[in-house]
């Protein structure tokens, strides 16, 4: 159930809203500050698109980021099922604003150490849209050689958030949020759609904690193809710490 030609015709729709919105907006030169922040996660599962990515076992993983104007670049790290049980990405890319719209064009490469021959690239394209409480987003993710053996791939996927203007108990900082999203690929597995929905709650300015539901439309054997495992695309409820600096 490969959609060769979709992926096709998504890459090029991405590539021409990259441009699109790189002619509609200029760098902003009052925000060329550099600045540097990150999050440490401690979570129940390392869950990608809706997979468990490290066999249902908790993770640990954190995150560094350098930002300058409208370009940002990072790294990113987390304990995974895969490859010496380590998994490094490294991303880069521009966040131009129109209005209440903030663009992101960028690319990130996902690295195994100890299994090279799965590191892949992908290419992102998304907006943002935000007004009062609530957020909308869109993000396209395209990649040429997904895991060097499913070929091209695309996840496209929205998201909403509504963040309460309260506190709960005077202490927690309440957001509702959910995704929805459907992946492709051009051979060796079959495509599939995703989602999840939660709450997040902020407490202390820098700590958050997050419960969430996860699930797919892949039966036992859709899944063992494309992850390795037959339960790692079950439903299942997912929670996490996280503190950002």
């Amino acid at each position: 159930m490969t959609r060769r030609r979709e992926v096709g015709s998504i890459k090029s729709f991405v590539l021409g809203a990259a441009l699109a919105a790189g002619l509609a907006t200029a760098a902003q030169a009052d925000d060329n500050k550099l600045a540097l922040s990150g999050f440490a996660t401690i979570t129940t599962d390392y869950m990608f698109r809706s997979i468990s990515n490290s066999e249902e076992r908790p993770a640990a993983q954190a995150e560094f980021d350098l930002t300058y104007g409208i370009f940002y670049a990072g790294m990113w790290g987390s304990n995974t099922a895969f490859g010496d049980g380590i998994e490094l990405d490294y991303y880069a890319g521009i966040t131009p604003k129109w209005k209440n719209i903030t663009f992101n064009f960028g690319g990130l490469y996902y690295t195994f150490p100890g299994a090279s021959e799965i590191d892949y690239f992908e290419a992102l394209a998304g907006a943002t849209w935000t007004a009062g409480a609530w957020t909308l987003n869109i993000r396209d993710y395209f990649s040429p050689d997904n895991f060097q053996f499913f070929d091209e791939s695309n996840a496209i996927e929205g998201s909403v958030a509504y963040a309460f203007s309260g506190k709960l108990f005077n202490f927690f900082s309440p957001t509702i949020s959910g995704t929805l999203g459907f992946q492709s690929f051009e051979v060796n597995a079959n495509d599939y759609t995703y989602w999840n929905a939660g709450l997040t709650l902020g407490f202390m300015e820098r700590w958050s904690a997050d419960v969430r539901y996860y699930d797919t439309d892949y039966n036992d054997a859709e899944c063992f193809a494309q992850s390795g495992g037959r339960n790692n695309c079950d439903a299942r409820v997912v929670g996490a710490i996280k503190a950002t600096f």
